[in-house]
């Protein structure tokens, strides 16, 4: 009921927004003396600031301020400071005043609060109970840690047992150690005798295509060549593996490189650079001459193919299949020469083979054989207006490595489209970039990047429609959809293996692979239907047991280590003499560059040590310890 203005005015609200009148002076339920009427009383007596509280004993009923009800945090009326300041230590809720109806309704409300005691609740309205403050704080304070205990409500629980995979069954815990099982076994230890065979072989090809240089002075002087670790079929590079010849690690060759050798350079362009890609497919392009000088022209001529226009102008365009056969015949001319005079500590040239529109030599030094694929490309400073638009998206790298890293060159590889013509289009890589955004991949990730290649490419090499780089490209759509924090995790080799695998089968059944740089181009448009479901149940059968499939390929790794360590054992590759030697049999180990190398690497603690051979001349090379050469 509506109250008069007078002394109650301004008073704190109860919860439904009422309060008592104040009983007449000398009735029966007048306050007691030292409560005065209106304010006082509601803040004294209702909220026991000022008068004692006694227990159900002492005092009459009529005259006891009836407790507060336990109430949240958002009812209206707040409590007295002190009580306040009590609870708040509590932590758990505060006692708010309950301001009664009137008399005529306290007789039932008893009945209630009786009926409930015994019916074992306290009820949706029950009062916390007439025992003193102290009753109701220490019940508040028993009542905070409960949703703290495990098992409390709202408190967060732990998974029981091990963490498994719902697909297969398989324990997340035995794939990571299976992971990095595969990583150990994969990863290769370069000691001083490795690192000085790989530093010759690299020499030695570096010389021989300076000599093809000389030969008829097609490629550029000043070059600037991309090696890889890894060769074209381990996806390095985005190149049709269907013509490639089946080389396996172990039987074959211990390293494998990828060697990007432009044949034509356009650098020094500040624009966007703009490819003829009217007659091509998304990510393909035909090139023409006309963009170089008369003397470019006159030199590359005969790798061209002609094109008459209606006008009467003649266009050059250059021709992939062409220039990978002159590539061809100038090494094997340029081999054979050397061949022809041997030196000591040269590589034995063990094979030479033009598989497609590549190149693919294998040299024996000391103990290992190196595979080097060789591909003849163009090159181009900038970055194609095609992909324009894929800068302007947010990306993973975003923070991590500069715009200017990533976009710093691009090349035109020898591959065609699937309908394309062979002798005109090339195929735009962006192998320089995916250099740099490798930095910002995490090592768990990379590891199970790793393991799942070696599983797809001996499932999936026949017939040909998955390589590895298509997976590579899954993977870097996975950074930027994925958390930088949750990538991160070292421990989530595991969830990253199964996801590739789950986004590799979602690919396939869609016939959906966007390529990272130009997310237009579908790089599995081409697959029939028959050749897309084939890979899809081998995939499903991989999904279902990871653990066994990655067992294989640990298997299949320690097999290749074994198999070149027996080879090593049995000389089966004739030992290189060094290339300080010069005398001897050379048939014979010679390893005095190596103990001279590593004579130098004891004697300069922390200093950094370089071996350089000269191209012209391996006989004679040189060190250098930080700025000084000798």
């Amino acid at each position: 009921m509506r109250l008069p203005k007078g002394p109650f005015q301004g008073a704190p609200l109860g919860r439904r927004g009422k309060c008592r009148r104040s009983p007449a002076p000398g009735s029966p339920s007048a306050a007691p003396a030292g409560c005065g009427p209106g304010r006082g009383e509601l803040q004294g007596a209702r909220l026991g600031a000022a008068p004692a509280w006694p227990g159900r004993a002492g005092g009459a009923a009529a005259h006891r301020p009836r407790p507060g009800r336990i109430r949240s945090r958002r009812s209206a009326l707040p409590a007295a400071p002190l009580v306040a300041r009590l609870l708040r230590r509590a932590g758990r809720c505060h006692i708010v005043a309950s301001p009664g109806r009137g008399r005529g309704r306290r007789g039932p409300r008893r009945a209630r609060r009786r009926r409930r005691r015994r019916q074992g609740g306290p009820g949706p309205r029950r009062a916390a109970g007439r025992g003193s403050l102290a009753a109701w704080l220490l019940r508040a304070k028993m009542a905070a840690p409960l949703a703290s205990k495990p098992g409390a409500p709202g408190a967060p629980s732990k998974p029981a047992g091990p963490e498994l995979d719902f697909r297969s069954g398989a324990r997340s815990e035995e794939l990571n150690r299976l992971i990095q099982e595969f990583a150990r076994h994969e990863q290769r230890e370069y000691d001083d005798q490795r690192a000085l065979e790989i530093h010759t072989a690299k020499d030695f090809i570096f010389s021989m295509l300076g000599m093809v240089q000389k030969l008829d002075q097609k490629l550029p002087v000043a070059n600037e060549y991309l090696l890889l670790s890894g060769g074209v079929r381990e996806g390095v590079v985005d190149l049709d593996l269907d013509e490639l010849n089946v080389y396996a690690r172990g039987t074959d060759y211990d390293m494998d490189f990828t060697l990007l050798v432009p044949a034509l350079k356009l650098h020094d362009r500040n624009q966007p650079v703009t490819l003829d890609m009217r007659h091509s497919a998304l990510c393909h392009s035909w090139l023409s001459l006309r963009l170089f000088d008369e003397g470019t022209i006159s030199k590359w001529k005969d790798c061209c193919t002609i094109v008459d226009h209606i006008n009467g102008a003649t266009n050059y365009f250059f021709s992939p299949t062409k220039v990978a056969d002159w590539f061809y015949d100038s090494i094997s001319i340029v081999l054979s020469e050397i061949q022809k005079k041997p030196q000591r500590g040269m590589p034995k040239v063990e094979k030479v083979e033009k598989n497609g529109t590549i190149i693919s030599v294998i040299l024996g030094v000391g103990s290992s054989r190196m595979l080097y694929d060789i591909v003849p490309v163009v090159s181009f400073k900038g970055w194609p207006a095609v992909a324009q638009s894929w800068l302007m998206e947010n990306h993973f790298w975003d923070g991590k490595i500069t715009e200017e890293e990533v976009i710093s060159g691009f090349y035109l590889v020898p591959a065609c489209s699937y309908k394309g013509k062979k002798d005109n289009e090339w195929r735009l890589s962006f192998a320089r970039s995916e250099v740099q955004l490798k930095k910002c991949i995490s090592s768990s990730l990379m590891q199970a990047y790793q393991a799942c290649k070696a599983i797809i490419i001996k499932l999936l090499s026949r017939p040909k429609a998955i390589s590895p780089y298509h997976l590579r490209s899954m993977m870097l759509w996975a950074c930027d959809r994925l958390p930088a924090s949750y990538l991160a995790q070292e421990d989530y080799a595991a969830h990253f293996l199964l996801g590739l695998i789950d986004d590799l089968q979602h690919c396939l059944v869609n016939k959906m692979c966007p390529n990272y740089f130009i997310p237009q181009c579908n790089m599995l448009e081409h697959l029939s239907e028959e050749t897309v479901m084939l890979h899809a149940r081998k995939l499903s059968s991989v999904r279902s047991d990871p653990a066994e499939h990655l067992r294989t390929a640990i298997e299949h790794v320690k097999a290749a280590n074994r198999l070149t360590l027996e080879l090593q054992r049995r000389g089966s590759t004739s030992s290189i003499p060094s290339p300080q030697s010069d005398g001897g049999d050379p048939n014979q180990p010679d390893d005095r560059l190596a103990k001279k190398l590593q004579q130098l690497v004891t004697e300069n603690p922390g200093k950094s040590i370089s071996v350089f051979i000269n191209p012209d001349d391996v006989t004679r090379p040189h060190f250098r310890i930080d700025d000084k050469f000798f």
